[in-house]
């Protein structure tokens, strides 16, 4: 039964429900951090842009809610703007009264923390709502532990038959890495098609190195997102779901964590060396959109979306680039090993040059984001 909603009223609301949480809860991050140390806060703010609403607290911190939601910032005592750029003149020229509860004369560790809290915060939701996930459904096995990795039969035009591997075959290696379950198998292929590859599989008691290129396919859901995938074209045995009890859901919460911080570092690394097309670079328009579809699709699927993307968000932001959170940990790291912080000079440069770089990354994923919508024929 098709939903009475129209598709463009989740697209509508998706986005805000998604970001607006995840910017405010990282933002959070840096201010709870930022009091717990003595540091005062002079602005919180959810987007960027003109204040659309806002209220002034106690404490002197302006909350404001802003015109463009594409992220937001805490602007401390001693911030130059909200990029956490420092004032050079103005912090030497400091008095004692000033100093007291200013970011930039806080030690350097107290710095750093509260740098860190924010992608840190981004982190642990993910961590939260994976480990939830497992706590609540369980994780996938094979329903006979004796058929763990087994191959039961194989898709139309399989590479891996076509290669030499049969029905039977227990898929014990790829490229000399262990596979310990049959989504090993997908994760270490689906990144990589057309690579060649070496897959060591156990057969009447022998095991049998086979050599074979990794097949490409796209794929479309039912959205119509494509997707260029790497599929060997075997099947596994049936699956059951194995209960997991809260102390084994959060190491399974980190490692199923770790392996999509790995596919981002891969889909990356692929876009700059030809491998994939930069057209699969997605921005704020394909977030949106994404976000209507899987919250059209239910609570469930919009909260393992966002639980994506804030890893996303704490990935992108801890990347050593000037006016992130990453960049400013770069240059405590260069205070730490100099024992003096970098020049005014020099953090001012870095600061105007990344935000450049920044900026004209937005402009580039949002004009690649445009372009492949289905309005301009993509």
């Amino acid at each position: 039964m098709e939903s009475a909603i129209p598709l463009w009223v989740y697209y509508v609301l998706g986005f805000p429900l998604l970001l607006g949480p995840l910017v405010t809860l990282h933002e959070l991050g840096h201010y709870l951090v930022g009091r717990w140390f003595g540091v005062e806060a002079e602005a919180f703010s959810v987007g960027f842009g003109k204040e659309i609403t806002g209220f002034t607290d106690k404490r002197g911190t302006r909350w404001k809610l802003c015109a463009l939601p594409l992220g937001g910032y805490v602007q401390f005592k001693g911030d130059m703007n909200p990029a956490s750029m420092p004032d050079g003149e103005a912090a030497a020229q400091a008095s004692e009264e000033e100093k007291r509860g200013s970011f930039h004369h806080a030690a350097l560790w107290k710095r750093a923390l509260i740098v860190f809290a924010g992608p840190a915060t981004n982190i642990l939701i993910t961590l939260v709502i994976f480990a939830a996930f497992f706590a609540s459904f369980g994780q996938p096995v094979a329903a006979d532990p004796e058929q763990t990795n087994v191959i039961q039969s194989f898709a139309q035009d399989s590479v891996a038959e076509e290669a030499g591997m049969r029905e039977g075959d227990r898929v014990v290696a790829i490229d000399g890495e262990p596979v310990r379950q049959f989504s090993d198998i997908t994760d270490r292929v689906m990144m990589f098609p057309g690579r060649d590859v070496t897959i060591d599989v156990e057969r009447a008691g022998d095991r049998i190195s086979i050599p074979l290129t990794i097949g490409s396919t796209v794929e479309e859901d039912s959205f119509g997102n494509a997707s260029r995938i790497g599929r060997l074209g075997i099947y596994s045995a049936p699956i059951a779901w194995e209960p997991v009890g809260l102390l084994a859901a959060g190491p399974l919460a980190v490692e199923h964590s770790l392996k999509l911080v790995d596919m981002m570092v891969t889909g990356i690394a692929q876009i700059f060396t030809g491998e994939r097309s930069v057209r699969e670079l997605g921005g704020p328009v394909k977030i949106a959109k994404y976000s209507g579809e899987q919250l059209s699709l239910g609570l469930t699927s919009f909260v393992n979306f966002a639980a994506l993307i804030s890893l996303n968000l704490a990935f992108i932001n801890l990347l050593p680039i000037p006016a992130l959170d990453g960049g400013h940990l770069a240059f405590y790291a260069a205070e730490a090993v100099r024992r003096k912080p970098v020049g005014p000079r020099g953090q001012e440069l870095a600061f105007r040059t990344g935000m450049a770089l920044v900026l004209m990354l937005m402009i580039f994923v949002t004009i690649n984001d445009l372009v492949s919508l289905p309005i301009f024929g993509s």
